[in-house]
């Protein structure tokens, strides 16, 4: 057996390390991708579908929602009956829901569609990490990591390119279609190099992902309806107190079951504590500001989607060279030093284009801090992703990234929410200068939490010299 094979499987064949990589990344840049791609779409959807304002939010917002509330459930799907059958299964269902979108003719339609990616979506994401972990040996998973996030990173870089490509060359609807061809070979491809495994005697904590699906929905919704009703609004309040309240309930009844859905021990350690904030702080700041900027692209000057989209490669692209590098380097220099830098570098590369902006700011300006920025993020995705599971034991590795991962898709949409909100308040998208009125104070408070984010991973222990860490009792997982 070769350094870079797995172990043999139950049919005595080997796979290469790498295939198992693509076998888990390619569906999570098919799912990542997508989410960037309608935003990239949403001002000619709202003329091809008629579409309001508040339908244009819910294109965004519907796939968010489901997304954000069923991965924790996703995860234990998984551990339950299967992680390779549940992340096909997830494959195969964002796949069909894509075509459904394609197809949609009415707003409507089209809302009901990204509602089924985001559940397919929720078995996807967290499961590729697991999937991940399992099929690389410990020495190679920081490079395994590094690898998993530059594809993240690719998804990042590539969507609002794609988006701009298909909307101005072919028509809206192929942003969707071309979720088929991915889906059609990633199934077969995880079937062939991914082995299958569980939770051994496992079983579902219905309650539990009652409690805490019906918590994050009450959460997101009132983020997302919060810059449209009023921070302050009945429904919204209303919303808050319902998560709240939910989320309570479901920590207390973590407490008292024997199989629990999200085991309360994770938070005992530091390093997977401290990671969930730093995610939360990044998302909300820095794709808060992208949010914003790449608004900012199309209207100062003003740009076609697709010339808008490929500038934004200068910011995009620079994380997929620098997370296969910060992968390879968290064991030995530590993760929470790196994504203190990442996270630093990200507040140094918003607050110089923030300096910068105006109506007509040379693209020469903002090149250099956008490089800035997308270095930070690389030094950011692999220590978060190789700290987190590195904080619990191996077959937890699902409940671990699919709480992350929840944490940090709801620190994305408060970050889009509040920063709007701050947008709307200092100015508009009615003129470039307005614009830009509206930009400044919303990316100045998105600064100052992504370096607050930095401070906070200083926090973060470096793993021991001897690898020691914190981590969740391991139980032996079942292969089948």
């Amino acid at each position: 057996m070769t350094p870079t094979s797995n172990p043999p499987t139950d049919g005595g064949r080997t796979v290469p390390v790498w295939v198992a990589i693509v076998a888990c990344s390619v569906p999570m840049f098919m799912v990542a991708l997508d989410n960037l791609v309608v935003s990239t779409a949403l001002r000619t959807l709202a003329v091809e579908l008629q579409a309001s304002t508040q339908d244009l939010q819910w294109f965004v917002n519907a796939y968010v929602l489901s997304f954000a509330c069923l991965l924790l459930t996703g995860a234990a799907l998984g551990d339950r009956f299967g992680r390779r059958r549940v992340f096909v299964l997830g494959i195969v269902v964002f796949t069909v829901a894509s075509v459904g979108c394609g197809m949609a003719s009415t707003a409507g339609e089209l809302i009901a569609g990204r509602v089924a990616q985001g559940f397919g979506a929720a078995a996807v994401m967290p499961l590729s990490l697991t999937l991940l972990s399992q099929a690389v040996p410990d020495r190679l998973r920081g490079l395994a990591l590094g690898l998993w996030s530059a594809v993240s990173g690719c998804a990042i870089a590539l969507g609002p390119v794609v988006g701009g490509a298909v909307v101005d060359g072919i028509a809206w609807e192929w942003i969707f279609w071309i979720n088929v061809p991915v889906g059609l070979v990633a199934v077969p491809l995880a079937l062939w190099a991914l082995k299958e495994s569980r939770l051994p005697g496992g079983s579902l904590d219905i309650v539990g992902m009652l409690l805490a699906s019906g918590g994050v929905f009450a959460l997101v919704w009132g983020i997302v309806n919060g810059e449209t009703d009023g921070w302050t609004s009945g429904g919204v309040l209303a919303s808050f107190a319902a998560g709240v309240a939910l989320l309570i309930a479901f920590v207390q009844w973590q407490r008292r079951t024997p199989q629990p859905l999200l085991p309360l021990s994770f938070y005992r350690s530091r390093a997977f504590a401290l990671s969930n904030v730093v995610s939360a702080a990044m998302y909300f700041g820095v794709f808060g500001s992208i949010f914003l900027l790449a608004q900012y692209l199309q209207v100062a000057p003003e740009r076609t989607p697709l010339h808008a989209g490929l500038l934004t490669l200068t910011w995009t692209l620079v994380p997929m060279f620098v997370a296969p590098v910060a992968g390879a380097l968290t064991d030995k220099v530590g993760g929470g030093r790196l994504m203190a830098a990442g996270l630093l570098l990200q507040g140094v590369g918003l607050a110089w284009i923030n300096l910068v902006a105006s109506t007509d700011t040379p693209y020469g300006q903002l090149a250099a801090p956008m490089v800035i920025a997308g270095a930070g993020m690389g030094l950011v995705f692999a220590p978060t992703a190789a700290v987190v599971l590195g904080s619990v034991a191996k077959e937890h590795a699902g409940k671990a990234s699919g709480a992350n991962i929840t944490v940090r898709e709801i620190g994305g949409a408060l970050g889009i929410a509040v920063l709007g909100s701050v947008f709307v308040a200092h100015g508009s998208d009615r003129s470039p200068q307005e614009f830009v009125d509206g930009l400044r104070p919303a990316l100045w408070a998105g600064v100052a939490v992504v370096i607050a984010g930095g401070l906070t991973a200083l926090a973060i222990p470096k793993p021991s010299a001897d690898g020691s860490k914190e981590s969740v009792p391991a139980q032996k997982p079942v292969r089948v």
